[in-house]
């Protein structure tokens, strides 16, 4: 977690691994997949049949711009913070996401008997929570509450254990639980238990997995901007608490996910596990996952960026307190891509040069870079770009990962700025991930892009 000063060792398991094994084993010897819904898919409590793709895109920036915000925010004070912060100071609560900025849901099954939860999906956060009864200053959520009395699998967790000492804020019950709490940048708050229970998905296959023993927050106070349509959010982040990092070896630490494209609202995307998480391929190119802080976070080092065969150098951070740190973050949860302003506008410039067509006006005051295509319509021309990562692995950028139509005839760069500050953070968005098959090993801390039709995998 972003402001743990506890540096567990490996023996240390949040989890008994073994309890895993034979569930996981018999439900599915080849790993499991399950299904994840974009926010704006008809599968999704938020879809709006009303909305168009340039309107959805502008909703898309916003979030992108607030979820840089926390990020930005969330490395500056891992990076400052060399304690356990007091529980009292609201100035530096964390947030493990901000509130509406997510692009992706999933749903899964808690305790016994089994309850549906639809959750956010986010791989920029580790805790997995929930709102749970009693909750009598909560925000509204359209779902019953997960009522813990109700199961007979759900137990707390004592404040002395070491899963509550890896919490940013964790503090002692009135009868010794783990107690938590959450500030968000908008100062909305959660605060509750932390707990185990009985997880369960319902995987692509048709055959139910289920795993004892998951580590998540059960919340009885919230309030802020939450969305009704989720009860939580489910953390696949880098951290002890992730789900990712729970399951550990009996996913071999492997999960992968494939975007559909996002003018292919009808289609939903797959989030993959263990040996279903194995990217290959002829196409496939793998760098390595670079550790930073907070470890919730997926850096990769970004060496430059190639337009039509130019080629833009990318700084590396200066921060001297992480050599080691890397220059971009890969995240599911960010639609755009972000770069700093230097390496944004030597982009720009190679790209102009390389295309025809008209420069216009993004009406909506989004992108930099826009191209009036009235007269070229789908025929238009944009030229690929490269984003070349460490270890060797190009990444191909087609027109559909790097232009988005913003409004009618106009098309437009899908990057944006970071900011020209130090602590400003480049982000590869989802945008650009699409119609590839990615796969997180967090055993040998690679990721793998393999080229695919994510609407067929």
């Amino acid at each position: 977690m972003a402001f743990s000063s506890y540096h567990l060792p490996i023996a240390l398991l949040i989890l008994s691994v073994a309890s895993h094994l034979p569930i996981l084993a018999s439900c599915s010897s080849n790993g499991f997949s399950i299904e994840l819904i974009h926010r704006d898919s008809p599968k999704s409590p938020l879809y709006d049949p009303k909305s168009t793709y340039s309107s959805r895109i502008r909703a898309a920036a916003d979030r992108s711009r607030s979820r840089a915000i926390y990020f930005r925010d969330a490395i500056h004070k891992s990076r400052s913070s060399s304690s356990a912060l007091p529980m009292d100071d609201a100035d530096n609560f964390y947030s493990e996401i901000t509130p509406n900025t997510f692009e992706y849901l999933m749903s899964f099954y808690l305790g016994t008997p089994t309850k549906k939860i639809l959750a956010i999906a986010d791989t920029g956060s580790d805790l997995i929570w929930v709102q749970c009864a009693p909750c009598n200053e909560c925000y509204s959520q359209t779902a019953p509450l997960f009522d813990p009395q109700a199961s007979s699998t759900y137990k707390t967790i004592s404040c002395n254990t070491d899963p509550c000492s890896i919490l940013p804020q964790s503090s002692c019950g009135p009868s010794l639980q783990c107690y938590y709490q959450y500030g968000y940048g908008d100062r909305s708050i959660v605060e509750g238990y932390l707990s185990t229970e009985t997880i369960g998905f319902d995987s692509t296959s048709g055959r139910p997995v289920q795993i004892p023993t998951t580590l998540f927050g059960c919340t009885h106070q919230s309030n802020g901007t939450f969305d009704k349509n989720d009860a939580g959010l489910v953390g696949l982040g880098g951290g002890k608490l992730s789900l990712i990092r729970q399951l550990g070896s009996t996913i071999g630490s492997k999960f992968s996910y494939c975007l559909p494209s996002s003018t292919q609202t009808s289609e939903t995307s797959k989030l993959n596990f263990g040996s279903n998480a194995v990217v290959s391929g002829s196409n496939a190119v793998t760098t390595p996952l670079i550790s930073g802080s907070p470890d919730t976070f997926y850096f990769l080092s970004l060496e430059h960026i190639s337009v039509a065969g130019k080629t833009v150098t990318v700084e590396k951070p200066t921060q001297t307190k992480a050599p080691a740190q890397g220059n971009i973050i890969i995240d599911s949860g960010t639609t755009l891509t972000l770069l700093d302003d230097n390496t944004l506008q030597s982009v720009e410039s190679n790209v102009k040069s390389s295309v025809s067509l008209s420069q216009v006006t993004d009406p909506n005051g989004v992108f930099n870079l826009c191209f009036d295509v009235s007269g070229s319509g789908a025929s238009a021309k944009f030229p690929e770009i490269t984003f070349q990562f460490s270890g060797g692995a190009s990444v191909v950028l087609q027109q559909s990962n790097a232009f988005v139509e913003a409004s009618q005839n106009i098309v437009c760069l899908a990057m944006v700025s970071s900011g020209s500050t130090p602590d400003s953070i480049s982000i590869f968005g989802n945008i650009a991930q699409q119609n590839f098959h990615i796969g997180y090993d967090l055993s040998s801390m690679q990721l793998t892009f393999a080229p695919t039709n994510c609407s067929t995998l």
